[in-house]
């Protein structure tokens, strides 16, 4: 079958599925296998809960004319996605980075949103098969589309951009995250960079933050736009107010308070208000924006729970944002700071080095109580720190022990899953 045929079966759709556990009436179903999984297996289920047709790649699944063979489902579904995209005639900016992606996308958004019906990445469905998803949920109504990229090994960008074809980018900063993958720090430079290569190749704009040596560095080539606190040839004077705990900033004698916590939020608000400006948001309703998003997702959040104030930040961890996090947590004035942090993953060779240096900074700050948990962390030197071997060990820990009154911190990569411990807060 034609990409175009295709194409207008999708259009005739009530939209992509992949799952048939969120199948709805009219969904057009891909049937997505992977290493565990035969995803053809489900296609007679998705027809049956409803969905309009099932696209498959096993000839031995298709019943009747309501199952669309193809050599494969997974390429269809990207070259479908390509496709739709050239029919859409508005602007697509790409975020990447190592940190702060998310948090930067749902804010550019919440801005953008503002003045233009604006589409985006769902949660982080940015990868070969969420960049596609998010592209095929736009439609003749979408003004502008913003589109969250990951990626943890070389070329998984530069793949990606041929898919959403960008007409701008920014990449939050670069960061010891999928180190393993990327085959070090200089590699997760290289890799991000890929957004940059496509946008200077096609001779698009760059959104970089002048403050960010790497930035400057490696959109040195391209069209840029820029944003910074000092640096008066940018585009735009973004400066910090103050953090305490929760971000403020100023841009042209407007005092814009946040919700989220952190120094490393402020260039991911500062980038917000930067591409709010560039399509000519007006600032008041900028303002609005951001002060009315609060993070979710166990990013950041702030629960507060039996008289503690809990900074839950349990959605994932690499170097570069647990020692943000802890700068940060030592940097709110006040009293019986308590720490519990879990392993950080796809480190690579350099993770014992990494979680040391941690360990190190948590010793050097000294605050009331700090625990660790998971292998990594176990193994690593301290006197000053509590370590538990897994989850397990440290949840007996946190039920014999009662907090009141306490700033909590709880970081760790997803697969620690550290948001357990809130119930035994």
């Amino acid at each position: 079958m034609s990409l175009d045929k295709l194409h207008q079966i999708f259009l005739n759709s009530t939209g992509v599925s992949t799952d048939t556990r969120n199948i709805t009436k009219g969904n057009l179903f891909f049937a997505l296998s992977g290493g565990n999984f035969n995803g053809n297996k489900f296609a007679k289920e998705a027809i049956e809960k409803g969905a309009s047709m099932a696209i498959i790649d096993d000839k031995d699944f298709a019943i009747n004319e309501k199952y669309i063979l193809v050599d494969n489902s997974l390429k269809t579904l990207q070259e479908l996605a390509k496709f739709h995209r050239n029919q859409l005639d508005i602007p697509i900016i790409a975020i990447t980075g190592s940190n702060g992606k998310t948090t930067t996308k749902e804010l550019i958004t919440s801005v953008l949103q503002q003045k233009f019906n604006t589409q985006a990445t769902i949660g982080n469905l940015n990868n070969h098969i969420g960049v596609p998803l998010t592209l095929l949920s736009m439609t003749t109504e979408t003004e502008i589309g913003v589109v969250e990229m990951g990626a943890n090994h070389q070329k998984e960008i530069e793949f990606l951009c041929t898919i959403a074809q960008p007409n701008y980018g920014y990449i939050t900063n670069f960061g010891k995250a999928h180190l393993e993958g990327f085959g070090g720090f200089e590699g997760v430079i290289k890799g991000k960079s890929e957004l940059y290569d496509y946008l200077i190749k096609n001779n698009l704009a760059i959104f970089i933050n002048l403050d960010d040596k790497i930035q400057v560095e490696q959109s040195k080539n391209g069209k840029v736009i820029s944003f910074s606190e000092t640096a008066l040839k940018s585009n735009y004077q973004i400066k910090l107010h103050e953090v305490n705990p929760f971000v403020s900033i100023n841009t042209n004698n407007l005092r814009i308070q946040s919700r989220l916590i952190g120094l490393y939020n402020a260039k991911n608000i500062a980038a917000a208000i930067s591409i709010g400006l560039h399509f000519k948001v007006p600032l008041k309703d900028i303002k609005t924006a951001i002060e009315n998003y609060t993070p979710t997702n166990n990013r950041s959040q702030i629960i507060n729970k039996n008289g503690n104030y809990i900074i839950l930040d349990a959605y994932n961890a690499n170097p570069t944002s647990m020692e943000a996090a802890l700068k940060n947590l030592n940097a709110i004035s006040k009293n019986n700071k308590t720490v519990i942090l879990g392993d950080m993953f796809e480190v690579g060779n350099t993770s014992e080095l990494e979680h040391q240096k941690i360990i190190d900074l948590l010793e050097e700050y000294n605050f009331s109580e700090m625990l660790v948990c998971g292998t990594h962390f176990y193994q690593a030197k301290s006197t000053k720190v509590k370590k538990f071997k897994n989850y397990e060990a440290l949840a007996d820990y946190l039920t014999q022990h009662r907090y009141q009154e306490n700033t909590i911190l709880i970081k760790g990569s997803r697969g620690m899953q550290l948001e357990r411990a809130l119930d035994l807060l």
